[in-house]
């Protein structure tokens, strides 16, 4: 069961991996995209400005381009000089105008193909990264299967004979839930009516109301089934869990325990309260905290979403901290 439980927690993490270089490739795709219209455009450009270079060269060559003495030597009159002499520039001018925009774009050009290049190369990594990961996910599903239907029938009885005491916990957890509710609705009471209520000092945020139901609704699924990847009732596992249960309050969480970390605030387990996330295992996993030292969660496959103690063994030793959801 050790075995299994930690397989489960393996096959998470890489799948948190999986979908983080898939992000990345996706990002690193959208750049492919638009550098390739960038380099378009330069390449487009640089074209332009070549051919207009080309027509002033053959406009050079077929016609007499007086130098500044003949122009001056040439002139009819003062009045005659000074003008030739203004044409001239302005061709001067433009010919440097036309030379420097050549110069520009190639520039941009060879810009462009420098960060192509190197997004591609970039692309080609993370795709092996992401196909190593991939291989990872099926060797440990196949190993994580295999090892599950050897340890199906203990598997089995052990969650029968856990059942008793599953519904026990959960008992206690409901009591836990409508004493909490009361409370609340009395210090709302309170409130309404003109009533101080004294709460003790703390450094920590209050959690909100709403956490009460979050816990309800997570109690809701106990007994489902743990599906890798699931986050609706037919099947969870972890952080599906967490996600759909603060989805039910209108509170958007992301699919993965490592980004739930980053939510909220941090509390410390001496300042728990119902409705914060629980993590363990390095944030390969995480529970919803309801009370009296216990959390539910959807451990790994074989097993269904349950109530654990923060006590227990693994998850006292793997414990890393709480956030609590604002």
């Amino acid at each position: 069961m050790v075995r299994l439980q930690q397989l489960s927690d393996s096959l998470e993490r890489a799948r948190s991996q999986y979908d983080a270089s898939t992000a990345q490739l996706g990002r690193i795709e959208r750049d492919l995209r638009e550098n390739k219209r960038e380099l378009r455009v330069a390449k487009h450009n640089l074209k332009v400005s070549q051919r207009t270079i080309a027509q002033r060269l053959v406009a050079l060559y077929t016609t007499d381009q007086e130098s500044t003495l003949e122009v001056i030597l040439g002139a009819r009159n003062l009045d005659d000089m000074i003008t030739r002499l203004d044409n001239a520039k302005s061709v001067t001018s433009a010919d440097s105008q036309v030379l420097s925009e050549v110069k520009h774009f190639r520039a941009v050009a060879k810009h462009s193909r420098e960060v192509l290049s190197h997004a591609r190369t970039m692309q080609a990594r993370v795709v092996a990264q992401r196909a190593a990961a991939k291989h990872e996910l099926e060797t440990k599903i196949a190993e994580q299967q295999g090892l599950y239907s050897s340890l199906k029938g203990e598997i089995q009885r052990l969650v029968a004979a856990q059942a008793a005491r599953q519904l026990q916990m959960a008992q206690q957890a409901q009591n836990r839930l409508r004493a909490l509710r009361a409370t609340q609705q009395q210090e709302q009471q309170q409130t309404v009516v003109g009533v101080s209520v004294v709460t003790p000092q703390s450094d920590t945020i209050a959690p909100p109301s709403t956490h009460s139901n979050v816990v309800g609704v997570a109690m809701s699924m106990l007994g489902t089934p743990y599906v890798w990847g699931g986050s609706a009732p037919g099947g969870f596992d972890c952080s599906g869990l967490v996600m759909w249960a603060y989805a039910q309050v209108g509170v958007s969480l992301p699919h993965s325990s490592y980004a739930q970390f980053t939510y909220g605030v941090p509390v410390s387990r001496d300042q728990l309260q119902p409705g914060d996330l629980v993590f363990f295992d390095g944030l390969g996993h995480v529970g919803i905290y309801i009370g009296g030292d216990q959390f539910i969660h959807a451990p790994h496959t074989g097993d269904v979403v349950k109530i654990s103690s923060l006590g227990e063994d693994w998850y006292a030793a793997n414990y890393v901290g709480a956030r609590r959801i604002l």
